[in-house]
């Protein structure tokens, strides 16, 4: 298993509170790269790429404090002001390399359970859903009609028939054949010249394109959030963090 997170974005919704890359942000005396790092070492998961681009030295030098071995690989994107599809053609050598995939934001706060939730699921290609969110244009939805998953953007068609809608977490697992389509799909975008897409446009048309071949792990009720405005550093530090497992290797489950 292999896991890749897009670490290159700017956050400019961010840019009046912080000038570092997001996944540096510290929220209980850990960086959102480092509880990464922890979470999927707890997991198993050693074989770590990471996109960097905005303030990537950054990234190194935090890397190197961190001192995990083996020490993940970053790949730098150096157009890293486009969409973020560009991210994750930067990694698509990593893509096409053989085995299972984990793709993952990196500025997410998360419980270590939504991480074993993907990785003990039955599902080789799989999404996580939280049906408990916020309604509006900012959520990546996942729409499901009969267990089937027919819809993942944040813009819904009005005439899409559901029975079930929720967040995605930004959080994928992909099989070996599907990782390197999904290479090649990022590579159409670039070759089309739309930088600009945000790399979910690319897992949609996979999805799409193969629905059957998708599933999804239902994690409503667990504790997290993607950091995007000033407002969710608040909430992450308030609302998020008193619900997380403890990064210890010998913590007790939370009670929640």
């Amino acid at each position: 298993m292999r896991a890749l997170i897009l670490a290159a974005g700017r956050g400019k919704r961010l840019a009046n509170h912080h000038n570092q890359p997001k996944c540096l942000l510290e929220f209980g005396g850990h960086s959102l790269l480092e509880r990464h790092l922890l979470i999927l070492s707890r997991l198993g998961v050693q074989d770590i790429a990471i996109a960097v681009g905005y303030q990537a030295e950054q990234v190194e030098q935090a890397l190197d404090r961190l001192a995990f071995l083996p020490r993940p690989q970053t790949v730098y994107n150096a157009d890293f002001n486009a969409g973020s599809i560009v991210s994750l053609w930067s990694l698509r050598d990593q893509l096409r390399a053989g085995g299972e995939i984990l793709l993952m934001d990196a500025d997410v706060l998360y419980d270590y359970r939504l991480g074993q939730r993907l990785l003990q699921s039955p599902h080789s290609n799989c999404f996580l859903l939280d049906r408990d969110f916020e309604p509006g244009e900012e959520p990546v939805k996942l729409c499901l009609r009969k267990g089937l998953l027919v819809e993942f953007r944040k813009q819904i068609p009005a005439e899409l028939h559901y029975d079930t809608i929720g967040e995605s977490v930004g959080f994928f697992r992909f099989a070996e054949e599907m990782a390197s389509r999904l290479a090649d799909r990022c590579q159409h975008y670039l070759d089309q010249a739309h930088q600009e897409a945000p790399h979910e446009e690319a897992v949609r048309d996979l999805l799409l394109a193969t629905p059957e071949r998708f599933g999804i792990e239902d994690i409503t009720g667990l504790p997290w959030i993607e950091i995007d405005f000033p407002e969710d550093i608040q909430q992450a530090n308030n609302s998020i963090l008193p619900y997380l497992q403890s990064l210890e290797p010998s913590a007790p489950n939370a009670n929640i």
